[in-house]
């Protein structure tokens, strides 16, 4: 099979600049416009009704705007009879009579009358407790990716890794700030499978790397680095394209359910299978790695040891 000869490694400036503006773009939007939370966050009341028939959706997502409910969520839920509708909290009226109001405007717009099947309501100290626990969630794996590249490599690796996977997840949670997309803990758990991702690609791009090192000691580092990427480059594309297109399937077919979900990780196997290529190696390289960085020192009179 032949190998690509493509040169990633010397053109790493035009990519790291690239990724640093899409970086700086995302935090200007998170840190200005921020995540629009869903209620697994900011609490609010969650209600699950079934029809006799199919729901039609817009006309219950007209209804309810025009009854004060703007921001309802109205989605299918498991089936096109079954209707799940998600409110954020409302400082004037309770729980209860929100519940209320809901249900008595739909029933008055629809021929057949919609059954309850549960009402809950989500408080916002939960809400808050959620968002704790998702940014330990990030944190703890963050550490631990660069305790285990560490470990497995060598530190510099491990540096190189944490950024790549640290780039992913910034640009990811960007998209969903620029755009307005919901963020809720389907897209929280989109995230944690993400950072999996991206790092299991950047380690077998690192495996590669480390071999050449041994066997192309009269080769450069940035060669051998280009040479590794290339070489893994044909499976990394083929493993990144072939979840390309169960996602899609997802996003497609899914439903409303795992609609974000479906978004955070298409745009999260693209950036991640990015990051692999031109991030992680490249800030590897920019910190110094050598193959000398992996190569166990000798001890001095080792040979001497076994003698009699």
């Amino acid at each position: 099979m032949k190998t690509t000869n493509i040169n990633f490694i010397g053109n790493r400036k035009i990519f790291l600049t690239f990724s640093a503006i899409l970086m700086v773009i995302s935090i200007v939007s998170l840190a200005t416009r921020g995540l629009q939370m869903g209620i697994d966050f900011t609490g609010g009341t969650l209600i699950e009704v079934g029809y006799q028939q199919a729901a039609d959706l817009n006309v219950l997502r007209n209804t309810l705007d025009e009854v004060g409910f703007s921001d309802a969520m109205v989605q299918n839920f498991g089936t096109t009879k079954d209707v799940l509708i998600r409110l954020k909290p409302h400082d004037d009226m309770a729980n209860k009579d929100i519940s209320a109001k809901v249900v008595d405007a739909i029933n008055k717009t629809t021929k057949d009358p919609a059954t309850v099947r549960r009402i809950e309501f989500v408080g916002p100290q939960v809400g808050d407790d959620l968002a704790e626990d998702g940014f330990l969630a990030l944190l703890y794996s963050t550490i631990g990716i660069l305790i285990y590249v560490a470990w497995r490599f060598e530190w510099k690796f491990s540096v190189g890794a944490v950024i790549a996977t640290f780039h992913d997840v910034i640009v990811t949670l960007g998209v969903f700030s620029v755009f307005g997309l919901e963020f809720d803990l389907t897209v929280l758990a989109a995230i944690l499978a993400l950072i999996g991702y991206s790092l299991n690609d950047t380690i077998v791009v690192y495996d590669r790397i480390r071999e050449n090192f041994h066997t192309l000691r009269k080769t450069s580092t940035e060669e051998i680095m280009n040479i590794s990427v290339n070489v893994t480059l044909s499976r990394t594309i083929m493993t990144s394209f072939t979840v390309f297109l169960v996602l899609v399937s997802l996003f497609f077919l899914g439903g409303e359910v795992i609609h974000n979900f479906s978004i955070a990780l298409l745009f999260g196997v693209v950036f991640g299978t990015y990051s692999s290529i031109f991030i992680a190696s490249p800030m590897a390289l920019i910190l110094g790695i050598s193959p000398s960085d992996l190569i166990v020192p000798v001890k001095e009179g080792a040979d001497l040891d076994n003698l009699p």
